[in-house]
């Protein structure tokens, strides 16, 4: 096989193996945007899609060449001609031409069981398809990738015909040969012994494609290019049909950092991070937190023990630094913390706890006693940094409440029409020496208290209708006590900048939102009298 040396050329599919991932829908605009965010990255190859299947993927070959890329080359995808039908004649192949990129990926079959039943065609008849597809595809001046499907599956079942397969493409001039672990079964021992075999027998330079069915698609992928692959097949976040495909958001860096392979620039890697997030904000998909190197707990710490060995020492549990790929420390205060974390968290909001033990252990405390009582802080950063400023002596309350009033009426329904069930909030505050009294009403009761809220608050700070709630959860704590059970309420707001998050517990789910809606709102009248100050 032809030496490569260190360098590992990324394959990125998202936009066509990804988006056969559940729930996963991408329009041509999206798929532009992820083409031009990968370009910026450094990968240097995307596959854009299967130009014969549907009209999506064709106005994207289309349009992708107006974007102007700095180093990724755009590849379309599709298979070897069908059997029996004259290569140029082929509707797949005539796709091809049409999409007009420089780089086509053609798969075929190398797995005799699929030959004859899902092709339903003679051993010999597929070798041909794949020789004569790619034999034409060259002609046309293109750099070929070719995917050999359900290679490992293949090679068990009848290494010879398996090998016969790569040997036709590789003869044919297949600029790249690609083994696919399509359903994701094999192991790692397994990859590598059958890469080290293919060295001696393929000249053409191998990669690698596998599905993460067994958990292993990095592993796989990882061994693949230890025994000599040097072109790796990935989606962002691992998008992809069942299990997904090999996450290249967790290959990158353990190529680069932890095998010293080049691949990407260490500037470009610091990128990760924020390419991974904004994939999946495209993608209309939630971000998965314990993502290895890119979630937003990947370098988070809750331990006391933990924390106080970080503080003096990231080392201490942490594999490298998170600035690499472009993520950050977090360290969470919960039930489990310990002075160290109340100290880390009041460093970061500038807060000098230093001299002040006394104070320290007594907010460890509390808060253990809270989360006891069914608190969650760890996803309530805005709650927090209120009871810390306030166990501090450093916050003054924007208003104090005065009394409130929440009224429910069911109307019946007139005519056969609908029943409708009105909510409504009256509510009493102080500001300073003032007191405001309105009411408003809402959809529900928290709707309305919201905005009585905002109402009564509009008077004395204006910019409180820039923030707005965007997501509201309700949790029973203990179900065994039926509708007097204890519940916990989440509450994310966000403004034009930034989103945070506040919580409240109570037996009366009114009062637990009262708690969680009025930190939300004191924490934005915080933030912003610091940026006024």
């Amino acid at each position: 096989m032809k030496k490569l040396g260190d360098l590992v050329y990324l394959y990125d599919t998202t936009l066509r193996d990804g988006t056969q991932g559940e729930g996963v829908s991408l329009t041509v605009e999206d798929k532009l945007k992820i083409t031009a965010k990968l370009d910026e990255l450094g990968v240097h190859y995307i596959e854009g899609g299967w130009p014969g299947s549907n009209p999506k993927d064709l106005e994207y070959f289309q349009r992708v060449k107006e974007l102007s890329l700095k180093q990724a080359k755009i590849s379309a995808f599709g298979s070897t001609r069908r059997p029996e039908i004259v290569v140029e004649d082929d509707m797949n192949i005539k796709a091809f031409l049409e999409a007009d990129t420089p780089v086509v990926t053609i798969f075929g079959k190398s797995w005799d069981f699929h030959v004859t039943k899902a092709l339903n065609t003679t051993l010999e008849e597929n070798i041909n398809m794949i020789r004569e597809s790619v034999q034409f595809l060259k002609a046309q001046e293109r750099e070929v990738v070719y995917d050999a499907e359900h290679f490992f599956d293949g090679y068990k079942a009848n290494p010879g015909y398996a090998l016969a397969t790569l040997k036709a493409a590789s003869k044919a001039g297949a600029d790249w040969i690609v083994l696919c672990d399509t359903n994701g079964g094999a192991l790692p021992n397994e990859i590598e012994k059958v890469l080290e075999r293919l060295q001696e027998e393929i000249d053409t330079p191998l990669g690698i494609h596998v599905h993460n069915d067994g958990e292993l698609a990095v592993a796989n992928s990882l061994a693949a290019v230890e025994a000599g692959a040097r072109q790796v097949q990935g989606t962002i976040n691992g998008f992809g049909e069942r299990c997904g495909n090999a996450n290249i958001c967790s290959l990158l860096p353990n190529l680069q950092l932890k095998m010293g392979m080049r691949c990407l620039s260490s500037e470009s890697l610091k990128r990760l991070t924020e390419v991974s997030r904004y994939v999946s904000e495209i993608a209309n998909m939630t971000p998965l937190n314990s993502q290895p190197f890119v979630g937003s707990s990947a370098f988070t710490h809750k331990g006391g023990i933990h924390v106080s060995a970080i503080i003096k020492d990231p080392a201490t549990y942490e594999h490298m630094d998170p600035g690499i790929v472009g993520n950050s420390r977090r360290v969470l205060v919960s039930e489990l913390a310990g002075s160290s974390n109340i100290r880390y968290k009041a460093q970061e909001l500038g807060l000098d706890l230093m001299k002040d033990v006394e104070s320290t252990r007594r907010l460890s405390s509390e808060i253990k006693e809270m989360e006891y009582r069914g608190y969650q802080f760890e996803g309530a950063d805005a709650s927090l940094e209120l009871l810390l400023r306030r166990g501090l002596g450093q916050y003054e309350e924007f208003f104090i409440l005065e009394s409130l009033k929440i009224f429910i009426e069911k109307q019946p329904a007139n005519g056969g029409g609908i029943e409708s069930i009105n909510s409504e909030a009256m509510i009493k505050l102080r500001v300073g020496d003032q007191v405001m009294h309105t009411a408003a009403e809402g959809d529900g009761p928290v709707n309305a208290l919201d905005n009585a809220l905002k109402k009564a608050l509009e008077q004395f700070y204006p910019y409180i209708q820039e923030m707005h709630l965007v997501d509201y959860k309700v949790r029973v704590l203990d179900g065994k006590d039926g509708t007097s059970a204890k519940v916990r309420v989440l509450i994310e707001s966000a403004d034009a900048s930034e989103t945070w998050s506040t919580v409240g517990v109570s037996e009366n789910i009114i009062e637990a939102s009262w708690q969680a809606l009025t930190d939300s709102m004191n924490y934005f009248l915080l933030r912003r009298s610091k940026c006024n100050s």
